[in-house]
């Protein structure tokens, strides 16, 4: 029995959502092996900069490679949309990467390996619901208010995920390893605003799409980073008895 690409991309799509309610749960009791997580029975590791170089790429060349192959005749509006998705991926890609301090072989390759498919899964995903089977998104949708609110969504939370991971490798003077209370920006409300600020961002761009592939996109995000989060925010209330007390794991005076 031959399926079609549709049939194909309703499957994956269907079990994108599937894989993030599986993911929230397994990793509020299995916390993923790198940063302060780290754990050496998780097999091969290598340096972080190459870590990130080498899984985040797949999602920037992805929807690239679905744009060049698109067989219709797309509008300014899928261009913007590719635009937003390059800018947010050539910065985790190429310079996050370029930016990590790390000199340690502590990222396991495992873990990269998921992170490809993911990517890969993610990327096709987005790339060809916009380029192939949308044909809906005209001039007006710029005018759309979920286009609108969607699109000051996704830079806000752009920005508050580069200033959040801009403190963290400040705290780090030249030859540190340790860890430190990070201060200033979001971190006076939240551990990890570094993921808020990711999260936020690609809720912003399921809204500014408006498109199940973008809703599992932001889901995943929530669905990885949220248990991280309040892994995160545990182990500093465990390893700084001054942690400020008012601060929440993932989202401002709630969680």
């Amino acid at each position: 029995m031959m399926f079609s690409e549709k049939e194909i991309f309703n499957i994956l799509l269907a079990a994108l959502f599937a894989v993030s309610i599986l993911v929230f749960m397994i990793l509020f009791f299995l916390k993923a092996p790198y940063g302060r997580f780290t754990r050496k029975n998780w097999g091969l590791r290598i340096n972080p900069k190459v870590a990130w170089l080498v899984m985040e790429s797949p999602a920037f060349f992805t929807i690239i490679f679905c744009f060049l192959i698109r067989d219709n005749q797309n509008s300014i509006v899928t261009l913007v949309f590719l635009a937003l998705w390059i800018i947010h991926y050539f910065q985790r890609t190429f310079i996050y990467s370029i930016l990590i301090k790390s000199e340690k072989n502590t990222f396991p390759v495992l873990l990269i390996l998921l992170s490809i498919l993911f990517n890969i899964w993610n990327g096709y995903l987005n790339g060809r619901y916009l380029f192939h089977f949308a044909s809906w998104y005209e001039t007006s949708w710029f005018k759309d208010p979920r286009f609108i609110i969607g699109i000051i969504i996704f830079f806000l939370g752009f920005a508050i995920n580069l200033h959040s991971d801009h403190i963290l490798r400040q705290l780090r003077k030249p030859g540190e390893n340790g860890y430190k209370i990070p201060t200033g920006g979001f971190y006076r409300y939240l551990s990890s605003p570094n993921y808020f600020g990711e999260i936020i961002e690609w809720v912003g761009w399921a809204i500014l799409t408006w498109s199940l592939a973008g809703l599992a996109f932001a889901v995943f995000t929530i669905a990885n980073l949220t248990p991280r989060a309040i892994a995160n925010h545990n182990w500093y209330i465990s390893r700084f008895p001054d942690y400020p007390k008012a601060r929440k794991a993932i989202i401002p005076f709630i969680l």
